[in-house]
């Protein structure tokens, strides 16, 4: 087979039938086809049995297929329409079944993740809540299957992060504490603004006092099928707190017709680190009852150690964490209609310390080797989940039924060393100078339940509608602790203050999208959705330098969104969209403080986008382009108001505007090289209030105008039993400001500059069983920031500037094996 015919396959050049829930391929269906083209035949066994099927349509050109007349699964049925055609039928992890002339070199059967990286021009995602090719799909979109991420030797959000564009990853350094920015809107307030899907249901706090916009979901790689980032407001599907995007993980399904697993260890050296770390995981896929009950579990095992040294105590490497997760998932399909799914999953974060360093403010120098802090107490940071999902899908025949429910709850400890902000002013109550350790525990019990009606794809009208319904009750205590240098409670002091914010937050919403085709190559797809929250919260404070107090606040509000995107497809390979999207971020009660308004409203974007997907010369090119603004009103913000008081408010407005571009070329078989950037102008349109500094015309903090990477990948056969995959990557981040601060002089300004870092990776898989890995993340040792603020005193004064560095130099070496 020649160069041309196997980058066809390899490239898929046609997908048929969107999928089903994964596994329904391996369910027994009747078949009565004629003698036709083996195309068509292939046709009606995806539609009749939800299987993806992947070939080229220059494989089967010509070819015939007998009649098939019989019960058979999808996977059973390809192989007789093909027994006489000299193709071969691979099946991958997910069930997608690859057909390519039988002397082309067969792809593993790992998972979904293994055809995307061939072949992302055929990715099937679910950001439409319906399966889709992703370059069909009228949304700016990105995938990062978890093999890919595997192969990166990633181990957190910021390690994949730099590779998505548009897509910002500010971080203490461990997994958890991350805040997640796309498009330029970044979450200037307490609430995030990209909300966090696991699988079908929303994680995370829809609160605003819950801060979820510091501790985004971070989990471990191993039982992620794919991350889909969905770009610009996602309000009319997937609701609140979208304004800015969707990070979506998509997790492994069980596979119903064969058993099947992998386990794999890793070993990894950071550059100032005292030891190695190290990493284990396994997965196992069973059968219980054939084609009908299957299950898959997993557990995975991170030990990363520190490399951040304190001046002050003399403790080193004080930001070494533990990450442990586990998971497992029961599917089981009773009848060809019906399907359920259960599944649950537990993960730990256990971290000694951040990985922040100090610069001197006069300076601007790193104290100590540049990888040191001067805190007196560890910072320490603790973060559970424990996540439980029940998805029901069923074919009623005029549209699909879906309900799918969630429990999660997140519990969140993170201690930061405020001792020299508040335990030097000890002495004005007639104390020594001491420690102020603040501690911060949140509690968020989330359940949420959606029923959803999807209609078939069909060449002319498509249409979803379903309804939403979350309860969260969050729990948040601040502690400000006051301690003499040798730990010892300061009696009468101690603790300085105590705060906690109990809320309750309930959502109602319908929602509903339509696809209307007017012609094979034009289509428009609208979307509504109208929510309802009612929240309420107590205010209750104790301490020694705070009022006693305890009381409650309420607040109500609806807000409609929508979507318009226009679709026209060029030809088969180039489509052209446009799209109108609304999104918004709750508003809730206020703090009950003399001056403050009892609420602050919902915030809300306006999204103006127009995009190309396109395949070129000869499908070896893949383009994905998209130029956007963003209009930003009634932003929330903690505010200063008269008499010294702070609260939430909603003040000025903001816009967004750029284009990203992600490019995937495959000159030869086997090599893929990749481009991708984006350009982010992002500023305040109208003044911020004087306590916090930004007039119009200011950028947008933590926000860079222009971030990219590139990227390469070869793989070839070593031998007859032998694949290789040689892998490299550049990424830039261009400077950010840390904070507006243009009106105010008291503010300091703070940068960080752009810097770039390189990756490399390497693997050789033996008998498509043993796969021998190494990576080098930072290869370079680029002492770049991802994060640079500013660190002030109780007075509000300038004390030193914190800063996170890129993680050093990390080498590692992982063995894995599959069966």
């Amino acid at each position: 087979m020649g160069h041309r015919g196997l980058r066809d396959t390899m490239m898929a050049a046609a997908v048929v039938a969107a999928l089903a829930p994964v596994a329904a391929h391996a369910q027994a269906i009747d078949f009565d086809l004629p003698a036709q083209s083996l195309e068509a035949s292939l046709k009606a066994v995806s539609r009749r049995t939800g299987a993806n099927i992947i070939f080229a349509p220059a494989t089967v050109a010509g070819q015939t297929a007998a009649r098939l007349k019989g019960s058979f699964t999808a996977r059973d049925a390809v192989t007789r329409l093909i027994a006489r055609s000299g193709l071969a039928a691979s099946v991958n992890a997910d069930g997608t079944i690859l057909i390519r002339a039988a002397s082309a070199t067969r792809i593993s059967e790992e998972t979904g993740a293994d055809a995307e990286a061939e072949s992302d021009a055929e990715i099937v995602v679910t950001a439409q809540k319906r399966s889709e090719k992703q370059r069909n799909v009228p949304i700016s979109i990105s995938v990062v299957g978890g093999r890919q991420m595997e192969q990166f030797g990633a181990g957190q959000l910021t390690d994949v992060g730099p590779y998505i564009p548009g897509l910002q990853i500010d971080s203490t350094g461990t997994p958890g504490q991350a805040t997640v920015s796309l498009r330029g809107i970044a979450p200037i307030g307490e609430s995030t603004t990209v909300g966090t899907y696991l699988d079908d249901a929303p994680v995370g706090a829809s609160s605003i006092y819950a801060r979820s916009a510091g501790f985004t979901l971070d989990l471990l790689p191993y039982d992620i099928e794919r991350i889909e980032v969905l770009r610009g407001p996602q309000g009319t599907l997937y609701g609140a707190s979208s304004i800015g995007g969707l990070l979506k993980y998509v997790t492994v399904s069980p596979r119903l017709d064969a058993a099947s697993g992998k386990a794999g260890g890793e070993t990894f050296g950071i550059r100032g680190a005292g030891h190695a770390g190290y990493a284990g995981q396994a997965m196992v896929n069973l059968p219980i009852v054939q084609d009908r009950l299957g299950l898959t579990a997993s557990y995975a095992y991170r030990k990363a150690p520190g490399y951040v040294d304190s001046l002050t105590t003399g403790k080193r490497d004080e930001n070494g964490y533990e990450q442990r997760g586990g998971r497992v998932s029961l599917l089981w399909k009773p009848t060809d209609d019906l399907s359920v799914k259960l599944s649950g999953l537990w993960q730990t974060i256990d971290a000694d310390g951040n990985a922040n360093v100090v610069e001197d403010l006069v300076t601007g120098e790193r104290i100590g080797n540049g990888l040191s802090n001067n805190n007196y107490l560890p910072e320490s940071f603790r973060k559970t989940l424990n996540y439980y999902a029940a998805t029901i899908d069923y074919d009623l025949g005029f549209a699909a039924l879906t309900a799918a429910g969630s429990y999660n709850r997140t519990r969140t400890r993170h201690v930061r060393d405020t001792s020299r902000a508040y335990g030097v002013l000890f002495p004005l109550f007639g104390a020594p100078v001491g420690l102020a350790p603040f501690t911060l525990d949140l509690d968020i019990k989330k359940f949420t339940q959606e029923v959803r009606l999807t209609s078939p794809t069909n060449d002319r009208f498509e249409w979803l509608i379903g309804g939403f319904f979350t309860h969260e009750k969050t729990g948040q205590e601040q502690r400000l602790g006051a301690f003499d240098m040798s730990g010892n409670p300061l009696p009468g002091l101690n603790p300085l203050a105590i705060a906690s914010l109990p809320a309750r937050y309930r959502e109602y919403a319908v929602f509903g999208n339509a696809t209307y085709k007017f012609s094979d190559r034009f289509d428009v797809t609208g979307g509504l959705r109208w929510a309802r929250n009612e929240q309420r919260f107590r205010q209750i404070s104790s301490g020694a330098i705070v009022p006693t107090a305890n009381t409650p606040g309420t607040s109500a509000e609806s807000v409609v969104t929508y979507s318009v995107s226009p679709r026209f497809h060029l030809n088969r390979d180039t489509m052209l969209y446009a799209r109108v999207a609304s999104g918004y971020r709750p508003g809730g009660p206020n703090v009950v403080l003399p001056g403050v308004p009892p609420t602050v409203d919902s915030d809300s974007l306006v999204n103006y986008e127009i995009g190309l997907k396109s395949l070129l010369f000869d499908r070896s090119l893949t383009l994905d382009i998209a130029a956007f603004y963003m209009d930003w009103k009634d932003i929330q913000l903690l505010v200063n108001f008269a008499g010294g008081t702070a609260g939430f408010a909603n003040a000025g407005s903001a816009r967004s505007q750029g284009f990203e571009a992600t490019i995937a070329w495959r000159p030869i078989d086997g090599l893929t090289l990749g481009a991708n950037g984006a350009y982010t102008d992002a500023q305040l349109t109208a003044d911020a209030p004087p306590s916090l500094g930004g007039r119009d015309g200011d950028g947008l903090p933590r926000i860079p105008k222009f971030s990219g990477a590139l990227t390469a990948d070869y793989r070839f056969r070593a031998a007859d039993n032998a694949e290789m995959q040689i892998g490299a990557g550049l990424r830039h981040t261009g400077r950010r400001l840390s904070d507006v601060t243009s009106a105010n002089p008291l503010l300091y300004p703070v940068v960080a500059d752009a810097y770039g870092a390189i990756d490399l990776n390497a693997s050789l898989t033996l008998s498509e069983r043993w796969t021998v890995r190494v990576y080098a993340r930072n290869l370079l040792d680029s002492d770049g920031a991802i994060t640079r603020t500013l660190s002030r005193d109780a007075l509000n004064r300038p004390n030193y500037i914190l800063v996170t560095p890129v993680q050093p130099r990390t080498v590692g070496l992982a063995v894995e094996t599959r069966f």
